[in-house]
């Protein structure tokens, strides 16, 4: 997954980034099962590991061009096991540290909170509603297209979008962009449907309950 680092949006770029962003954050807030959060030791327990984990993977990153660093986002399988609201929460808190801890401008917060949370989160939710309402109810079907389908088509997109808002924002030529970005892009594809599939795999198997999304009753129970 490529994100941004880079100070150079113009002052339009940020306003837009900013306000989608804050609005959005905002209403997954307002949306967030706080009481349920207050009542439940293990979904607080499971908001707080995920948050972790998104932090120590968004961590682990390579500086590959000027404004641009590449990692694994894992945000599929965070919104399948906390749902669109909470994903958004934990992510965001999650994107802040990992902001604060390396030093990286807060310039570019808002716009990887629209590119990488947001986009894979509405990608993810719509994904899901799909699987649900017009394809059969089947355990495989939900794990390959929910997690790592799902996975692949938010990495490709996330990287597109990158690659826009760079251009848009004339830090790279559309040349250097397909020269460099594009072919990364691709290579982002398979590794992150890889790790969202395979850790959907192993709590659908051991902690279907975990998942929001996912009715085991309907998928397992019922078949």
């Amino acid at each position: 997954m490529i994100s941004l680092n880079t100070d150079l949006l113009s002052d339009l770029s940020c306003y837009l980034f900013n306000a989608l962003f804050l609005s959005v954050f905002l209403c997954a807030c307002y949306k967030s099962p706080w009481r349920l959060i207050k009542s439940n030791s293990r979904l607080q327990h499971l908001c707080f590991g995920a948050s972790v984990a998104l932090i120590l993977l968004w961590s682990i990153k390579a500086d590959i061009s000027s404004g641009i660093s590449i990692h694994l986002i894992g945000m599929t399988a965070m919104s399948l096991v906390l749902g669109w609201d909470l994903a958004i929460v934990c992510a965001s808190m999650s994107l802040a540290l990992v902001t604060l801890a390396s030093g990286s401008s807060w310039s570019s917060f808002a716009a990887n909170g629209v590119i990488t949370i947001l986009l894979p989160v509405t990608v993810t939710y719509i994904t899901a509603a799909i699987v649900d309402r017009k394809l059969p109810k089947n355990f495989f079907i939900y794990l390959f297209v929910c997690g790592f389908f799902c996975a692949g088509l938010c990495a490709m997109l996330i990287g597109l979008s990158v690659s826009l808002t760079l251009w848009v924002n004339d830090i790279h030529p559309w040349v250097t962009i397909q020269r460099e970005i594009m072919t990364i892009i691709v290579l982002t594809i398979f590794p992150e449907g890889l790790l969202n599939g395979a850790f959907l795999s192993a709590v659908m198997a051991f902690y279907p309950d975990w998942i929001r999304s996912f009715d085991a009753r309907a998928y397992i129970d019922d078949q």
